[in-house]
């Protein structure tokens, strides 16, 4: 194999592919990238098994070939070449010659046969959404799935599609999040769980803008995420999801609305207070038309805050994890939020008026203020 190409090019490439090197595998052809040329492009690809990521760049192919290099070795070499036009020729023994200006690099390498390829699945229909919009739903939705790996569901995202209408849905036990956007193309009903590694590399890729599209196919085990001239090819989690339709009935005693930003910072200067797991509830309390924050540290520190709210309906007092409040209201773009609440028991609501977003967190329980 002989190619030429771009340093730009290249290491461009090599960044998105790497997103699918295991950081830890048994399987040392899993370390490597595969770069093939033996057709008319020079695509560069990664395999962990669960997901795959190939890419095409530009450049020349002089002798058609394919090489399977070290990903670590290869990231780089490549982000050091001192210029801009790189020369890749490998030999019988499966040594890479990177040459680049007056600097030459032999790096040894392994059969391109041996590599573990991202699987042939044929596509049906598209769903068309934009570059931007799939990203800020990832962004807006995938705090709020779970860390651990007890119940496989909860490490993953449901999009669901219904009457044209794509729903990404996150929960870890304690909050849900969940964005709902219509599509601009005509796509059929679907309904898949989508892994938190794969759409965590894909908002990494991803870089366009609104007009910028991906192409989303999903078959019984896969889902296939096509923009540019990069293709991430993701194994799906299998199981029902969680029935959330009953949750999203809001039955609430008390509206909110308030300056995000305010009660934002207002937490955030909180949380200074608490260190990481006292899990020390912040203190909502709503009278009138003013929101009370307030915090305990374990040290005795405390905080006490007045926020100005407009209000409907009764006054409440409820507790809340900061955290948990804080990663929705990051997300939210709106300067103002409506927060819905039933009881100091039940969950709150955070949305907007035609439900592009909604965020639910559960209370947690506090002793009232002059409690023993």
């Amino acid at each position: 194999m002989k190619i030429t190409c771009t340093k730009t090019n290249l290491v461009k490439g090599v960044n998105i592919v790497s997103k699918a090197v295991p950081a830890r595998t048994t399987m040392a052809i899993l370390e490597c990238i595969l770069i093939d040329a033996s057709s008319d492009e020079i695509k560069l690809t990664a395999n962990d098994l669960e997901v795959g990521i190939e890419t095409i760049i530009e450049g020349n192919i002089e002798e058609r070939g394919i090489i399977a290099l070290d990903a670590k070795v290869l990231s780089s070499v490549v982000s050091k070449l001192p210029g801009e036009e790189v020369t890749i020729e490998t030999n019988s023994s499966f040594v890479a010659k990177f040459s680049c200006e007056n600097l030459k690099f032999d790096i040894p390498g392994r059969s391109g046969e041996d590599f573990s390829y991202i699987p042939v699945i044929p596509r049906n229909k598209p769903i068309v959404i934009s570059q931007l919009t799939i990203r800020d739903i990832i962004r807006q939705t995938i705090f709020s799935v779970a860390e651990s790996d007890n119940n496989k569901l909860m490490t993953g995202e449901l999009f669901e599609i219904t009457n044209n209408t794509l729903k990404v849905v996150a929960l870890d036990g304690h909050r849900v999040s969940i964005r709902t956007v219509e599509l601009k193309n005509e796509a059929d009903d679907v309904k898949v769980v989508v892994p938190k590694k794969t759409l965590n590399e894909i908002i990494k890729i991803l870089d366009g803008g609104i007009d910028d599209e991906v192409n989303i196919f999903v078959t019984d085990n896969h889902i296939i995420f096509e923009f540019d001239n990069t293709t991430v090819v993701s194994r799906i989690i299998e199981g029902e999801y969680f029935k959330i339709e009953q949750m999203l009935s809001v039955d609430y005693g008390t509206k909110v609305k308030v300056n995000k930003k305010n009660l934002l910072d207002c937490i955030d200067r909180a949380s200074i207070l608490v260190k990481e797991g006292d899990k020390k509830p912040i203190i909502v309390n709503i009278i009138d038309g003013s929101m009370a924050l307030s915090i305990k540290a374990n040290n005795g520190s405390e905080m006490n805050e007045l926020i100005n709210i407009s209000k409907e309906g009764k006054d409440i007092m409820i507790g809340f994890n900061p955290k948990f409040v804080m990663d929705a209201l990051k997300v939210i773009d709106e300067e103002e939020v409506n927060l819905y609440m039933l009881n100091a028991k039940s969950p709150c609501f955070i949305k907007d008026d035609n439900g592009s977003f909604v965020y639910i967190v559960l209370p947690v329980n506090f002793n009232a203020p002059g409690a023993n």
